[in-house]
Parts: C-alpha cells; sequence; structure tokens
C-alpha cells in the first residue's frame, strides 16, 4: 500500500488551505461589491425630519426645528457626510451648480452637518453655495445611523468615485467623523411631504441631479416663479 510521505502531506494541506483562504477571499471581494452587505436604513418621515433641532453655523447658541428650513418654499437639503472628505466637496460643488434653477424656483438650498470641527465648515462654504445648519443628534443621517467601515475600500465603486474626484482636481482632510453616511432630501413646503430621498450607500455615491431638479419643480412654493 502506498503512503504519503509525511511532508508530502503537510504541503498538500498547506495548499488546500491556501487555495481554500484564496477561495474565501475571492468570494469576500465578490460579495462586497454587491448591496447585500450593505448599511439599510428605514426612509424618514416629514414628521421625523421636521422635528430635528438645527442649530445655525453662525449662530450655535440658536436652536430651532428643521421644518422652518421647508415650511414656506420647500428646501434641497444635503446631508454632509464629512465637509473636508474631497468627494463630498465634489457632491456639494456639482449641488450648487444647481442654486441658479433653485433660485429661480424659489427653493433653497442647505446643508446640514453633524459636527464642527476647527475651519472645517469654512473651508467647505466655497464648494456649498447654501446655507450650513449644525445637526447635533444626527437626525438627517438616521433614522438608522448607516456606517461604511472596511468594506468601502474593497468596493470598486469606491474607487471609481476616489479617482473621479482626484481628476476632478477635488483635495480633502481625515479631519473629523467620515464613517455615517449622508444623503439628500427635497422636501416641499408645509405638509407636501418629502419628494425625493436619496441615501448614501457608498463613499461617494451622489444623488441624481436631474432627480433633484425635477423634485424641486414639483414643490409648491409661495414665491413668484418667473
Amino acid at each position: 500500500m502506498w503512503v504519503v510521505p509525511e511532508s508530502e502531506f503537510f504541503t498538500m494541506a498547506l495548499w488546500s488551505i491556501s487555495i481554500g483562504a484564496l477561495g474565501a477571499a475571492v468570494v469576500g471581494i465578490i460579495l462586497a461589491n454587491t448591496d447585500y452587505f450593505l448599511p439599510t436604513t428605514d426612509k424618514a418621515t416629514l414628521e421625523y425630519l421636521e422635528d430635528t433641532d438645527l442649530k445655525p453655523i453662525s449662530d450655535e447658541s440658536r436652536t430651532f426645528k428643521a421644518k422652518e428650513l421647508w415650511e414656506k418654499n420647500g428646501a434641497v437639503i444635503m446631508a454632509v457626510r464629512r465637509p473636508g472628505c474631497f468627494l463630498c466637496r465634489e457632491e456639494a460643488s456639482e449641488l450648487s451648480q444647481l442654486k441658479p434653477e433653485l433660485d429661480k424656483l424659489g427653493v433653497p438650498l442647505y446643508g446640514v452637518v453633524k459636527e464642527k470641527i476647527g475651519t472645517e465648515i469654512e473651508d467647505f462654504q466655497p464648494y456649498f453655495k447654501g446655507d450650513l445648519f449644525l445637526d447635533v443628534k444626527k437626525r438627517f443621517y438616521g433614522p438608522q445611523k448607516r456606517k461604511m467601515m472596511l468594506l468601502g475600500f474593497i468596493r470598486l465603486g469606491v474607487w471609481q468615485n476616489f479617482r473621479r474626484a482626484w481628476k476632478g482636481g477635488f483635495e480633502g482632510n481625515l479631519e473629523g467623523e467620515g464613517l455615517i453616511l449622508g444623503g439628500m432630501f427635497v422636501v416641499g413646503s408645509g405638509n407636501q411631504g418629502i419628494l425625493l430621498e436619496h441615501r448614501e450607500k457608498e463613499f461617494g455615491d451622489k444623488a441624481n441631479l436631474t432627480a433633484v431638479l425635477e423634485a424641486a419643480k414639483k414643490i409648491n412654493t409661495e414665491m413668484e416663479v418667473h
């Protein structure tokens, strides 16, 4: 009877383990690039958003309910993941290109941030043409806050987003909390409701600007549209 030498058996075992580990890694990467493991959340309701406490960046002593942002003329609101992030700066810059059209519609453009660190807000404002507010309790990032951690760095889409922003000349830093994902909302006036809700599914996942503008056109504003 032929007996496999102990050294050869050990080598075969190592090869089997290596092949198995490689296969598991490949499967893991494939699954990571689907939406299967992406964090999810319930859609926000108007009642949930309007009860959010916000603070003006210029006057943090004042607190008001978010409902004031859209009560008369609706609003387009960007929930900024991190002001220092070059992907967020890219999105803010592109969204700001809609401001002339939004002004014609009488619809304001706003942004909310979840923290204020150093000069991060001031450094972000050249990219964003709307007013910014502080959402300390991070309600615009809920109802269930979604985080993307190491998964984000093995997703092909994230690296494609990095490359796009780099080619666009955008730069940033690593200051502040950047794992809680942001999003975009178009909210109608009064009780008209949430007309568009975009949740960032991975770093650099931007809302469709055409969809944002079309949703804004559905807002019932009190201003005369010229």
